[in-house]
C-alpha cells in the first residue's frame, strides 16, 4: 500500500522526536518534517529522500529513509540496532497497555511536567515515560516492584498526586481527577508487590 494511497499524518504535537532516528525535536535545529508516504513526523536528516508516489500522479516526494528503500527497493548495507529498552514505540505499547494515560510528573526539587505514561501488557511491572503519546522512545523506564506508594498528597502538592519510593529514589506523579488516581493506584499496588494487574483501559 505505500505510496498507493495518502497516508495519516502523525500531528506535530503528538510527538516530542523524530520518528525515525528518536532525536529530540527543538525550536531550532531540528524542524519537522512529514514523511509524504507513511505520515509519520521525521527530523530533515530523515527526510533527505525522494521517491515517486502512485496517489501522488508518481511526483517525487519528500520520503523518510525507511519508505525510500521500501518503494525503491534500495537497501542499505547498514544492520538494524537491536533495540534498547527505551525504544519501544509509545504507540506500540500504549495499544497494548494494562494502563495509560498523561500525568503530571515531578522529580527531585525539579518542576512538574506533563509525560504520557504507560504500563504495557508484557510486562506489566515498568512504568514507560513517554513526551507524547506517538514518541518511538520512552523518556525513562521505572522497574515498580518493591516501590512504596505514598498517595496522600502534602499540601504543596498537586490535588491528585500519589508517590512511589524505594530508599533514596522518589517519584510524583498526579492525575486530571481522582477516579484516574485511583486506576493507576489500583494496578500500581499490584504491581509493586510483583502481581500482574489486570487491564484498566476501557
Amino acid at each position: 500500500e505505500l505510496g498507493k494511497r495518502a497516508p495519516r499524518w502523525i500531528r506535530d504535537n503528538e510527538v516530542t522526536m523524530c520518528m525515525k532516528c528518536k532525536e529530540p525535536f527543538n525550536a531550532l535545529t531540528r524542524r519537522r518534517h512529514h514523511c509524504r508516504a507513511c505520515g509519520h513526523v521525521v527530523c530533515w536528516k530523515c527526510s533527505d529522500y525522494k521517491a515517486h508516489l502512485e496517489y501522488d500522479g508518481n511526483k517525487l516526494n519528500k520520503v523518510c529513509k525507511d519508505c525510500y528503500h521500501v518503494i525503491t527497493g534500495c537497501t542499505d548495507s547498514e544492520e538494524k540496532k537491536k533495540k534498547g529498552i527505551l525504544e519501544i514505540e509509545s504507540a506500540e505499547v500504549s495499544g497494548n497497555s494494562v494502563i495509560c494515560s498523561f500525568l503530571q510528573y515531578m522529580e527531585k526539587s525539579k518542576p512538574w511536567q506533563k509525560a504520557w505514561c504507560v504500563i504495557p501488557k508484557q510486562e506489566a511491572l515498568v512504568l514507560y515515560m513517554y513526551g507524547a503519546p506517538q514518541d518511538v522512545k520512552a523518556l525513562a523506564t521505572i522497574p515498580l516492584l518493591g516501590y512504596t506508594v505514598d498517595d496522600t498528597p502534602r499540601s504543596a502538592d498537586l490535588p491528585h498526586s500519589f508517590k512511589l519510593t524505594q530508599s533514596k529514589s522518589v517519584h510524583s506523579f498526579a492525575a486530571d481527577n481522582e477516579e484516574l488516581k485511583q486506576k493507576w493506584l489500583k494496578v500500581i499496588h499490584l504491581a509493586v508487590k510483583g502481581e500482574t494487574p489486570e487491564c484498566q483501559n476501557e
